[in-house]
């Protein structure tokens, strides 16, 4: 790892050039030691009680890069007015009409604007050729409607943006996931714009028994033409199953294997996992997350939104590559506290695009407190990416920030109130309450929590490289040899366990690795209860 943060240091120069994208026009500020005074000073506006105690806190963990808030905070807090401090928004067009979907790209257009990315389910959208009514012409499909994100990303936000601007995503049921499994070979998808294919738990069994999969669309009171077929469906963003027309039946295996073609060929498109999302979602009795965030860490509802930052792990190791490191587990909980209330008061600092955003937001207080350098710290404590011990540091190490976060967002409930959706009694049956230590539960439960979710962990080379260079997310570090698959996802997974949100999991493995094996690891991410997976093989030499 470099050594960071002069004001000549390339994480200085990132930094200014991160901060300039986000704010055009702003006077670029002379050190990060500014910067970091401007995002306190403005984060803590957000406190009634001390607002010069939480500066000082919030100042104490920036400067010394402990806590990396989100690209979107770090270049636009205390700057220009009406942007959005949050990192992203769920929009899906669930009115399927002109209106509906023109609605909604003005919505992502305000989004984007606003300097926030968007994510988006395109499966409420017709399958191609579809009439709904005799005066109708047929639609075009859902794929058809992708360019006009990606030219919206260009015009608000730049070309050369943010490669994390919006995820667009398509059921496995939809009648067009054929050809949106297939279009970034036939048609080329700008790299802002990012595909998710949502995968079923009945998705995958159909596979293993070599079943026929049904591609489906919700009949929506239309006229069921003689001698076809219908079947129930909970459909995307939706909470009671409705009627749904089959459109034909394929060959699961089939359709499963274009879609592990499109994920060798290209490490596109994300692979997610709807079901367990919803599982293990806090809010299960409230919404149905059916949306990919772009960062993929953060599984959203319509109108869902979430704030995001990173511990950077690499500084609470003490002895570093000495004999006898450690991990300084005190301050390592300290740090938790703090930025927890740095992430929620956000909430209260940031410009929403429009007000149903700005209610949904407030309704859940979502928060995204993850992790980067895990692979940097394991190499400071001298253990190997993927061994029993990395395994039992990481077990140890994502307890301590979740029972932390979970503990410090329950104290902020007691001082300033919960979010408005919570449910004392159905909040408590939520998996991830459920592995709180018992203790915490029954405050919980006594005091309610701010926030329905604390925890994400996502994959953000940028803020890696303004930290020193280290690792990102769960993956390894790049300057060391590739570890197995099967090391990557133990260690996605051993995150994943204790993360409400989601790990945004990208294995990598080597140029050489064979079709064959891309399937294998995507059915082991399924299997090891991860929400997503995308499978990135190294470039050619």
């Amino acid at each position: 790892m470099k050594a960071p943060h002069t004001e000549e240091s390339p994480s200085h120069a990132l930094w200014q050039a991160h901060y300039r994208w986000h704010a055009p026009g702003q006077v670029a500020e002379p050190s990060i030691e500014a910067s970091w005074d401007r995002v306190a000073l403005a984060v803590s506006a957000a406190e009634t009680q001390q607002p010069d105690v939480w500066r000082e806190r919030f100042r104490s963990i920036l400067q010394d890069f402990s806590f990396l808030p989100s690209a979107q905070v770090l270049a636009g807090a205390g700057t220009t007015p009406g942007l959005s401090l949050t990192n992203c928004y769920g929009i899906a067009p669930t009115e399927d009409s002109v209106n509906g979907i023109f609605g909604t790209l003005r919505e992502s257009a305000l989004a984007l604007q606003a300097g926030a990315g968007v994510g988006l389910d395109f499966s409420h959208l017709r399958p191609r050729g579809f009439y709904a009514a005799a005066a109708t012409p047929p639609p075009a499909g859902a794929l058809a409607y992708m360019p006009l994100w990606r030219e919206a990303i260009e015009i608000l936000q730049g070309a050369d943006t943010d490669p994390d601007s919006a995820s667009i995503g398509l059921r496995c049921d939809h009648p067009d996931i054929e050809s949106y499994i297939d279009a970034y070979a036939e048609h080329g998808l700008h790299p802002l714009v990012h595909r998710a294919v949502f995968l079923s738990d009945a998705f995958m069994e159909a596979v293993d028994k070599h079943a026929d999969w049904p591609l489906v669309f919700p009949l929506r009171q239309q006229a069921l033409p003689a001698r076809a077929e219908l079947c129930e469906r909970v459909w995307a963003c939706d909470t009671r199953p409705q009627p749904c027309r089959i459109y034909k039946h394929v060959a699961a295996a089939a359709l499963w294997a274009r879609l592990l073609q499109d994920e060798y060929a290209h490490a596109s498109p994300r692979i997610v996992f709807m079901d367990q999302m919803q599982r293990a979602n806090n809010l299960w009795y409230a919404e149905q997350v059916c949306i990919n965030s772009p960062c993929s860490s953060v599984p959203l509802p319509v109108g869902g939104a979430c704030n995001r930052g990173a511990l950077n792990l690499t500084r609470f190791v003490l002895g570093p590559w000495s004999q006898h490191p450690q991990v300084d587990w005190a301050r390592l909980r300290g740090v938790t506290a703090v930025a927890i209330r740095f992430l929620d008061d956000v909430y209260d600092i940031s410009a929403y695009p429009f007000k149903a955003l700005s209610h949904a937001a407030h309704a859940a207080r979502r928060l995204g407190l993850g992790i980067t350098g895990l692979d940097s710290m394991f190499s400071m404590l001298g253990v190997a990416y993927g061994s029993q011990s990395s395994l039992d540091v990481t077990d140890r190490l994502m307890q301590v920030i979740r029972d932390t976060a979970y503990q410090t967002s329950m104290e902020i409930a007691r001082e300033k109130g919960g979010f408005s959706a919570f449910d004392r009694v159905k909040h408590a049956a939520s998996p991830m309450v459920l592995n709180l230590p018992h203790e915490l539960q029954d405050a919980i439960a006594s005091h309610g929590i701010r926030n329905s979710h604390v925890m994400a962990v996502a994959s953000e080379p940028r803020l890696s490289q303004l930290a020193g260079e280290v690792s990102h997310g769960t993956e390894p570090l790049s300057a060391n040899p590739e570890p197995s698959a099967e090391a990557q996802l133990a260690i996605a997974s051993a995150v994943q366990f204790h993360v409400d949100n989601a790990v945004a999991v990208n294995i990598r493995v080597p140029q050489s690795t064979p079709s064959a094996e891309v399937g294998c690891i995507v059915r082991r991410a399924w299997q090891s209860k991860l929400k997503n997976c995308r499978v990135v093989r190294a470039k050619p030499a």
